[in-house]
């Protein structure tokens, strides 16, 4: 029998969790997730009637072998195609006809995170919410996890979802006497993320555009991305709507500790002068959310990832690819189970 951990339960690990369950007969897959949802920074929250995607904002048609899986292998029940284009804006929040090369831009009617709950909803995989790993270990020739001051494991094989920093940290914590280890520390250390601070600002009336969403395509402007949450049929109902308002990496990491409340309004106040409606800087409720780790931005170390793998560790993610997209956080997954099973 093949022991298989997994470390965060993201759209990378979810996709390598079905596939392995799918091609190992005798594995068994334990997935550890520090949070209590699936599908990491492909997130949905819901709020009363209003369903919204505040992390990741859809997903692309631009892998055949994801586009695959979403249409063909999983229930297509509630799958949302957003048919309004996406315009752009600049710096001096100038909006113009744009950016709309994507074929599609899937949701669900639940929202993205069904993704992997119907992936994982396939397997025999146990899946431990709330579980915050806080160091991996070499046991031998096996792998264990540190759940504070409990282990758990071993496992034959080990999967990390986490960014490249977070993952970097859990190997600093480890007792995993190989060179590899302090390389693999510093390249990951190293890989560079976009931080976006993202406001969710809802409205008791209809805000209506010939766009989806807008893009800040010249990194002039406080705000890189608004979009209309409305355009994803069952999100919002009839006479409202909402906004999800990313803030540009600069705005992000700038105001990244200030009070919640004041980052909400300001955004709120610069997304009405984008959109040229005084009335969004009164949102009638709001939400919002930080993400540290938003997007990769460097080339991922390869080769010592490839290393890894022949100790039985793998690193998973669209930062392991150079895709920072979420179709690229699924791919990762595929192809590492593939890997995985090739290794057996």
């Amino acid at each position: 029998m093949t022991r298989i951990g997994i470390v965060g339960a993201g759209a990378a690990s979810a996709a390598a969790a079905w596939a392995l369950d799918r091609w190992l007969d005798d594995a068994t897959i334990t997935v550890f997730e520090k949070s209590g949802g699936l599908c990491g920074r492909a997130a949905t929250r819901r709020n009363g009637d209003v369903t919204y995607d505040y992390g990741a904002n859809y997903l692309k048609a631009d892998d055949d072998r994801v586009v695959e899986l979403v249409t063909e292998t999983l229930d297509t029940d509630g799958l949302v195609d957003i048919g309004e284009p996406i315009h752009t804006f600049d710096g001096e929040g100038t909006v113009s006809p744009g950016r709309d090369a994507d074929d599609h831009k899937w949701s669900y009617e639940r929202g993205l995170t069904q993704i992997a709950k119907r992936l994982v909803g396939r397997t025999d995989a146990a899946v431990h919410r709330d579980t915050r790993v806080t160091a991996i270990d070499r046991d031998g020739d096996r792998w264990t996890v540190s759940i504070g001051s409990e282990r758990r494991g071993p496992f034959d094989i080990l999967l990390c979802n986490p960014p490249a920093p977070q993952t970097a940290a859990l190997l600093a914590e480890s007792d995993w006497d190989d060179p590899l280890r302090a390389d693999l520390i510093d390249a990951l250390e190293g890989v560079a993320f976009r931080t976006v601070w993202t406001a969710v600002l809802h409205y008791p009336f209809r805000i209506e555009r010939p766009y989806y969403a807008l893009v800040n395509t010249d990194e002039g402007h406080p705000i890189g991305w608004i979009a209309r949450e409305q355009c994803k049929r069952g999100h919002v109902p009839d006479g409202e709507s909402l906004l999800i308002v990313q803030a540009s990496h600069d705005w992000s990491v700038a105001h990244w500790d200030d009070p919640p409340e004041e980052n909400v309004a300001v955004l709120a106040r610069m997304a009405g002068d984008v959109l040229g409606d005084e009335r969004l800087a009164t949102p009638d409720w709001t939400d919002h959310q930080g993400w540290r780790y938003a997007q990769p931005e460097d080339d991922p170390p390869r080769d010592l990832l490839r290393a890894a793998e022949d100790h039985a560790i793998y690193c998973l993610g669209d930062w392991t690819i150079g895709t920072p997209r979420l179709h690229g956080a699924l791919r990762s997954g595929l192809d590492t189970a593939d890997r995985v099973v090739a290794s057996l």
